[in-house]
């Protein structure tokens, strides 16, 4: 199956759902990278590039949202979760408005734009604000179901890209999945332990539980493309029936995905658990392959991080 990044996704989805007259797509001067130029080539009068001003563009997507459009507005993370979180927040969730953010180049495998544009908190800050719905496809097919989804979904989401071509895991398309935003998706099952990922660190860790299972341990692998709301369901079974959970995410420990799975563990279910990701580090310019090696986000990191897991378990 040919690799492709989420962003590239993200655009063919746009101009394959996007034939409805209230979709328009807004973009801060990098629909090339994006990919939302897909859309502008296709539809040109429902695309707007609004230049390097995110705020006012967020902004601007709330008035336009406010007016019965249903509208995409992108940029990269970095700028889409930090540099226009006020209005994110004050005009898009406090009114509870149709407007999708879905931020491009998101985490470590941006690679040689180092430190500066690596965006490794966004999922903590985005499932921090009220009415924001957050998710992190980790393929083009599961990106293409995301982009079908919350187009049909009113209110606001927050959707993570990543710049990073990746493999499939659901196919070229995904129909066959019953993907539902907020329940997560059982791509391996064991009984052993659960890894619990999100974004391209998914099929790392399909490659973990291959790892694992050559020294005898079944590994349970969860795809919890939805961040907020959170399957708690998902997690207190996979509690119950492994007694132990690593979790997996190009993000920092603190606030993301492991944040969200401890808070449900500590209210309902407890076990043992681990969280693999950046541990409160900034990231640095290189090679994407190269820094998910040297961060410990690599199938042989999360393969180790479940042994010493279940070492606990015991």
């Amino acid at each position: 199956m040919t690799k492709m990044a989420t962003r590239e996704a993200y655009g063919k989805a746009l101009v394959e759902f996007g034939k409805d007259p209230k979709v328009v797509v807004l973009d801060a001067d990098l629909s090339k990278s994006t990919f939302t130029v897909l859309f502008q080539k296709e539809y040109p009068d429902r695309h707007f590039n609004m230049g390097i001003a995110e705020a006012n563009m967020m902004s601007t997507a709330a008035g336009m949202a406010t007016c019965g459009k249903i509208v995409f507005a992108s940029t990269f993370a970095i700028f889409a979760a930090e540099r226009a979180l006020e209005p994110v927040r004050n005009s898009i969730c406090y009114p509870n408005l149709n407007v999708k953010v879905c931020a491009t180049h998101a985490g470590i495998s941006v690679g040689e734009d180092g430190a500066s544009h690596q965006c490794v908190e966004d999922l903590s800050i985005m499932r921090a604000i009220p009415n924001m719905r957050v998710i992190s496809p980790c393929d083009a097919a599961s990106t293409r179901m995301v982009i079908r989804e919350i187009m049909n979904t009113p209110g606001p989401f927050y959707v993570r890209l990543g710049r990073l071509s990746v493999e499939g895991v659901y196919g070229e398309y995904g129909d066959e999945i019953d993907f539902r935003i907020g329940k997560a998706n059982t791509i391996r099952q064991g009984n052993d332990i659960t890894i619990i990922a999100t974004g391209l660190m998914v099929q790392q860790s399909i490659a973990a539980a291959e790892l694992l299972k050559e020294k005898g341990i079944d590994a349970r692998v969860i795809d919890m493309h939805t961040i907020k709301p959170i399957d708690a369901e998902a997690i207190e079974k996979a509690s119950a029936e492994t007694g132990a959970i690593v979790t997996v995410e190009e993000h920092n420990i603190l606030g993301g995905l492991g944040g969200a799975v401890a808070e449900v563990l500590a209210e309902t279910r407890p076990c043992v658990m681990k969280r693999v990701g950046m541990n409160d580090v900034f990231g640095k310019s290189g090679k994407p392959e190269e820094l998910l090696k040297k961060f410990g986000l690599t199938a042989t990191n999360i393969a180790a991080a479940a042994e010493q897991t279940l070492a606990k378990k015991k």
